[in-house]
């Protein structure tokens, strides 16, 4: 059964029965645990206990800036240590790679399975065009200012045919107020990829399993870059889906959600 709650100050979407096997699902941007209602219930029904929260600024958790990467990490580990959660299988995309990655290097033991969709965590990386008007003072606030329902809801569906009205609303929630909108940008402004120079190597390190899954149209994230992960993870497996954009979780939802499900119940 699928219901929700809060904590650390996060509201949290949760399915299946508190037990060994637990799953963590981070979102990206400018998403919430919405992104993942279609995992939630195929990982519980597997025996997994899946929790997805919405990180702060987006779906129904709150904000109290500031919005910035390191912020996103430390709510992470308040959210994690406010449940009580041992070990996690850690499931990431786009945004929640860079959080969920830095949270899993920083908090050694803390997961015992990766996985990685469509994001990246490599220091020599360079933002795409939208980032950097966002990352651009002035710039970014004439963007972030400028959206509206419709607009958004186009820009969206320009990216990913699997994109409903349901998701554009609850992603929506993100551009709620000024704040919210604020803290986007305070997200982008502290992400500096040469923060990642301490943590190479810090991947293969964990040594656990790991699964790489992208959509081979990815315009934000290009597929070479899922192929690097394989190259710098012992053993990880790669799942390519050529009919997926950058929201491979909306645009092949059955077949990331099987590609999922059973890497897990192999190798965890």
């Amino acid at each position: 059964m699928l219901s929700t709650g809060r904590a650390g100050g996060m509201a949290y979407r949760v399915a299946g029965t508190l037990g060994d096997r637990v799953a963590l699902l981070v979102h990206g941007y400018p998403e919430s645990s919405y992104m993942w209602r279609h995992v939630l219930p195929v990982l519980a029904a597997a025996g997994w206990y899946v929790l997805a929260p919405d990180l702060p600024g987006y779906g129904d958790s709150e904000l109290e800036p500031p919005g910035s990467w390191e912020r996103h990490v430390d709510a992470l580990e308040g959210f994690v240590r406010g449940l009580g959660l041992g070990p996690v299988a850690l499931v990431t995309h786009d945004w929640g790679v860079l959080i969920g990655l830095r949270w899993a290097c920083d908090h050694a033991g803390s997961v015992h399975a990766l996985v990685i969709s469509d994001g990246g965590f490599f220091a020599d990386r360079r933002w795409h065009d939208l980032a950097n008007t966002m990352r651009t003072p002035g710039a970014g606030e004439r963007l972030i200012g400028s959206y509206t329902r419709e607009g958004f809801g186009a820009a969206l569906r320009s990216f990913s045919d699997g994109m409903t009205d349901d998701a554009i609303d609850e992603y929506w929630k993100a551009f709620a107020d000024d704040t919210r909108r604020a803290g986007q940008l305070e997200l982008y402004r502290s992400g500096d990829f040469e923060k990642l120079e301490r943590y190479q190597g810090s991947l293969a390190a964990l040594a656990v399993p790991a699964l790489i899954v992208w959509g081979a149209r990815d315009q934000f994230a290009g597929v070479r870059m899922a192929h690097r992960f394989q190259a710098e993870l012992p053993g990880a497996e790669l799942s390519i889906f050529e009919e997926a954009g950058h929201f491979v979780w909306e645009d092949v939802p059955e077949a990331s959600a099987s590609a999922l499900v059973e890497f897990l119940e192999r190798r965890c």
